[in-house]
């Protein structure tokens, strides 16, 4: 719903600041008191930005995968280390995959996995805060987000992928995850949206679905135009005297707040029902129906979009937990990359699927695993990057690397590189000083 704010029924002038600031808001974006202009300042974007469609789509698996129960299984471990479940064969030779996920088996050809990634922070907030930002600085004691994350940063040195979209969208921001922006500013958190059952570390972002980006009844799209060349009309006195330039600013911010509004493009990606019923019923209820629309967000110019699936913290109980979790997440991530492949997107977006650590190696008592940072496989596909291989080992017991050792700076390099971004780009931080995008990390020349 599109609410036009003014004052003129009470003599006031359209020059008042507040009003001014106040000229868009729509539906849910204003919940929590950010207008969708304020949240697209982040929109205004570097000339290069809008001319790459180089996208990612993040699964992040918060409270943190089992490595043996899904890329890393050690099928001639003893019981207590191996686990319920028995590897089935991927289409990638020599790869084995958990048997609860068979989606995940058809597209390994397709993807790489990384078994030796490994650092050293248990805690699942500064372990989280670390991978999606490169950097620490929460922890289980102080959850305050201290650095932008990943897809923040994306979304202001590069924007939407399209002119009318938005550049940041996280669903069921769930617990140990940081997807805002931290000091870059709250216009640079995500539009979020789905299930919120674990609060959002990130701050009070904006939420809302499809209405948010409706014209309220009544109003034509030529009759919100006339009510802008009004604004614009109104406005021009102050203009004259507008040393700072505020309302230059605030003019290309509300013309993208216009461009979204009018394109529909994001009101349509939402809207799943478009989709042909076939291709719902392969994704799925769910997370499924999620990553369906992470697909359409892409393709709707979005150039950021985390889903964070389920809890994968399960220290006891956990063959339980996995029968039912992992046969959802495997429709979603599997379905998803061929979904992308066949679509002709794969190259350009990244699949990249992690969480902030792995899992304890041996059964508790409590027929759970424990945090285990040590080991943790990541799964990546698309992006531009070579794939078809698995990086890295593990030992016998999936401990510890035993070859090719990869490190978070690494995995954000990844992850930024995948956008045509380098760790060394600058962004300014709050001092007005220029700021590496992540203090190290390469590329693994494998995936080159």
């Amino acid at each position: 719903m599109l609410n036009i704010i003014g004052r003129s029924d009470r003599g006031a002038s359209f020059c008042d600041r507040v009003a001014r600031r106040r000229f868009l808001q729509i539906g849910g974006l204003s919940t929590f008191g950010f207008g969708l202009p304020s949240l697209l300042k982040a929109e205004r974007t570097m000339e290069s930005g809008s001319q790459s469609r180089k996208s990612v789509i993040l699964i992040w698996m918060h409270g943190g995968p089992s490595q043996l129960d899904t890329f890393d299984m050690k099928p001639q471990a003893p019981l207590e280390y191996r686990g319920a479940f028995s590897p089935i064969a991927s289409s990638l030779s020599g790869l084995d995959v958990c048997e609860l996920l068979p989606e995940h088996a058809k597209v390994m050809d397709k993807c790489t996995v990384i078994r030796s990634f490994s650092h050293g922070n248990g805690d699942h907030w500064a372990a989280a805060h670390w991978m999606l930002t490169g950097r620490l600085g929460a922890n289980g004691s102080d959850r305050h987000p201290r650095h932008p994350s990943m897809s923040a940063v994306a979304a202001h040195l590069l924007g939407p992928t399209m002119k009318g979209s938005l550049a940041n969208v996280n669903m069921n921001d769930g617990g140990f995850g940081f997807h805002g922006g931290a000091w870059l500013g709250v216009n640079y958190n995500p539009f979020r949206y789905g299930e919120f059952s674990y609060g959002n570390e990130a701050g009070r972002l904006p939420s809302g679905d499809h209405n948010s980006f409706s014209l309220v009844d009544g109003l034509s799209e030529q009759r919100m135009m006339n009510r802008v060349s009004l604004q614009q009309q109104l406005d021009s006195v102050r203009r004259q005297i507008d040393d700072n330039r505020t309302f230059d600013a605030m003019d290309a911010v509300n013309q993208q707040a216009l461009d979204i509004v009018l394109s529909g493009r994001v009101r349509k990606a939402f809207d799943i029902s478009e989709e042909p019923q076939s291709v719902r019923d392969r994704y799925g209820s769910g997370w499924g129906e999620q990553a369906l629309l992470s697909r359409r967000l892409i393709e709707a110019g979005v150039r950021f979009v985390s889903l964070n699936t389920g809890y994968f913290d399960d220290h006891s109980n956990i063959e339980r937990a996995l029968r039912d979790k992992l046969p959802r997440h495997d429709k979603c991530v599997g379905v998803l990359i061929q979904d992308l492949a066949d679509r002709g997107m794969l190259d350009d977006t990244l699949v990249v699927v992690a969480g902030e650590f792995g899992h304890t190696p041996r059964i508790n008592d409590n027929a759970g695993r424990d945090h285990w940072p040590q080991a943790q496989s990541i799964l990546l596909a698309g992006g531009g990057y070579r794939h078809g291989q698995v990086i890295g080992s593990t030992n016998e017991k999936a401990e510890f690397p035993t070859s090719r050792a990869i490190g978070v700076e690494d995995f954000c390099a990844t992850v930024f590189h995948a956008l045509n971004l380098s760790v060394d780009d600058k962004i300014i931080d709050l001092s007005g000083r220029p700021t590496t995008l992540v203090p190290g990390g390469q590329v693994p020349v494998e995936l080159i």
